[in-house]
This record gives C-alpha cells, sequence and structure tokens, in this order.
C-alpha cells in the first residue's frame, strides 16, 4: 500500500514537473529609439507583443524599452540584436550605409506608393528575395516601410525645385540624401533622434520625415512648412526590419515559436505598415490643426524632380554594380515587388 501511494506520488510529481516545464515563461527584451505614443510602437510594436502575449496564454511575456533604454544607439541596433544584448528590436538598416546595399533598392525616389501598408508588403516580398541572406544573423519578423517623406521646414513651403537650394536638411538614409544633394540641398545624415535638437540649434534648416512622426518630433513648434509632392509615389521612403536574436528565437519551445510565426511575415509586415498610414493621418491634422503651412508640389515640379530621382537610381546602379551587385536587377525586382502588393492586386496573408 506505502509503495503504491509512493508510486502515484512519484508519478504526480513527474507529470508536475513536466508540466511546469512545458509551460515555462519567457521574457522577451524588445527595443526601440523613438516615442511610445509614435505611429510604429503605438499602432504595431505594443499591439504586436499584446497579440503575442496572449497567443501564448501569457507564456510569452514581451517588454517594450522605447528610446533605447536598454542602451545603445539607434544605428546599432542591428548589431545589438545579433549580438543577444537585447533580444529584439527595430532596425533602420540605411543607418549603416554601405552595410546593406541592397536593401536601398527599396528606398529609391518614387519607388513605393504613398499606402504604406502596400509598401511594406512590398518590402516583405523583396525582402524574401535578396535580403534574408543579409540578415542572416537575426531572425526577422517583419520587413515594412513607413509613409511618404515630407519636407519639413523653417519658414515657407517649397514651391519649385530651385527652393531646395542652399537649404541644410536632414536626411535619414543613403539615398534621401543623394537625392537631396539632387536638388541642391545641403543633405545632413542623422537618425531621427537627433533631428529636434539638429532644428532647435539651426544646425539644419529642415528635413524629410513622415507626417506620423511630426507631432513626437514637436514639428508644429520647430517647422513652418510641410511639403509633399503631387502624384501617388512617395519621395522618397525608408526600409525597416521587426527582428529577433537568433539564438533566442531557436531556443524557444515549438508551440512558442509557432506563437511568432503566427505573428511574422506578410501579416506583420502589411500590419506594421498599416500603423505608419494611421499615423500619417494622426500627425497631419495636428500640424494642420496647428496652423502650419501644409503644401503638395505642382504635378510638373514633381516631374522635374522624378527625373532628378531617375538619374539617382541610374547613380545608384552603377554605383552597386561595380561593388559586385546587380544593381539594375535589384530596381527591376523592387518595381515587381512593388506592383504585385499594390492594395489593388494584392492578396492578405
Amino acid at each position: 500500500m506505502i509503495s503504491t501511494f509512493k508510486s502515484a506520488a512519484l508519478a504526480a510529481l513527474l507529470g508536475l514537473t513536466a508540466t511546469q516545464s512545458f509551460a515555462q515563461e519567457v521574457t522577451l527584451r524588445f527595443q526601440h529609439f523613438v516615442s511610445p505614443k509614435s505611429a510604429n510602437p503605438k499602432y504595431f510594436i505594443e499591439p504586436w507583443a499584446e497579440k503575442v502575449e496572449h497567443e501564448s496564454n501569457g507564456r510569452i511575456k514581451v517588454e517594450i524599452y522605447p528610446f533605447m533604454q536598454l542602451g545603445g544607439k539607434a544605428p546599432s541596433q542591428y548589431d545589438l540584436i545579433r549580438d543577444g544584448a537585447i533580444d529584439g528590436g527595430w532596425v533602420i538598416p540605411g543607418y549603416q550605409p554601405g552595410r546593406f546595399p541592397e536593401a536601398e533598392a527599396m528606398e529609391m525616389p518614387f519607388m513605393v506608393t504613398k499606402s504604406a501598408e502596400d509598401a511594406s508588403r512590398a518590402a516583405w516580398v523583396f525582402t524574401q528575395k535578396h535580403l534574408m541572406d543579409d540578415f542572416r544573423d537575426v531572425h526577422v519578423i517583419a520587413a515594412h516601410m513607413h509613409g511618404p517623406g515630407i519636407v519639413h521646414k523653417k519658414g515657407q513651403s517649397i514651391a519649385a525645385v530651385e527652393d531646395f537650394k542652399g537649404l541644410k536638411l536632414r536626411g535619414p538614409s543613403r539615398p534621401a540624401t543623394l537625392l537631396l544633394k539632387k536638388l541642391g540641398a545641403t543633405p545632413i545624415g542623422m537618425p531621427v533622434p537627433a533631428f529636434p535638437e539638429a532644428l532647435s540649434k539651426g544646425v539644419v534648416d529642415g528635413g524629410v520625415i513622415t507626417w506620423e512622426m511630426s507631432p513626437s518630433l514637436k514639428l508644429n513648434e520647430l517647422t513652418d512648412s510641410h511639403t509633399d509632392v503631387a502624384g501617388d509615389k512617395s519621395l522618397y521612403n525608408l526600409y525597416f526590419i521587426w527582428a529577433m536574436n537568433k539564438a533566442k528565437y531557436e531556443s524557444l519551445p515549438d508551440d512558442l515559436k509557432a506563437v511568432i510565426d503566427a505573428n511574422s511575415g506578410m501579416f506583420a509586415s502589411a500590419w506594421a505598415g498599416r500603423a505608419h498610414d494611421t499615423g500619417d493621418v494622426d500627425g497631419k491634422g495636428l500640424m494642420q490643426a496647428d496652423g502650419n503651412e501644409i503644401a503638395s508640389l505642382s504635378e510638373a515640379e514633381t516631374a522635374r524632380i522624378t527625373t532628378l530621382g531617375d538619374e539617382v537610381i541610374a547613380d545608384w546602379i552603377a554605383d552597386i554594380t561595380r561593388k559586385g551587385l546587380d544593381g539594375a536587377q535589384l530596381i527591376e525586382d523592387a518595381r515587381a515587388a512593388v506592383a504585385e502588393t499594390r492594395s489593388d492586386t494584392a492578396a492578405t496573408n
């Protein structure tokens, strides 16, 4: 009787231990470099974390740290994730010019539409074809684009190409700064967190960034006018990845990997882009409410800028081809991805 009781108790203990092992809790620390009130954290990153927690029945806890609170600078995000200093985060590959040159194809002038959701679907297609080897050191969850880049500046809005001449303008990426230079401006590359201080100190006269980032950067106070181009294509755009430390992902039990996988890929990429679209509506509305000048270039002036953008693309193709990559094919594939994933033809999955 005693022996039977001990056997039953041992079996129960072993069963409990197995259950505890199966139901292990995992905490993932993800980091980004902007305000939690800006569009991507508000409409994608935080809801993504909540969805992962819910679908794992609480076994995955996702902690989100804004403003690089876990350390490092925005340009170092990829390396922080790769090295395991953080479990995951938001990365702008263009913050390290030359390191991920193929990603620049998606950032070329007038490459993507003003729908960040459509552009992000295209980014995921292009990433799958060309960039997974570049990002082999991390686990890519999503690849996306923000909404259309707008010219924000002190003083009057841009009305013609000539108005760019002599302006010191912040640019976020190599393609953006190449275009600004073609336009006659003096481009100054800098990450988002440095932009407000540069404006307040007069280091720059303005810069290019999205509507959605404008409120969190106080561009309603630091600038006076905001200029977009005509048509449905973006003056410039920026490519992002939402990624996780590879070893951390691979250490998860299969059922928890499945939760991450279910919130990855085309689904997550489109969601991230949609977050920017929502934020752009909010941001533009706040700039208008504060009385700032909201302007759009004429079709004729936009056509002049498009021609200069084509020169940027041609120069980029020549440069990247000299480095051993097929620049023309990359541009062709980026355009094909954009055409394939426009909202009138794209299927969400």
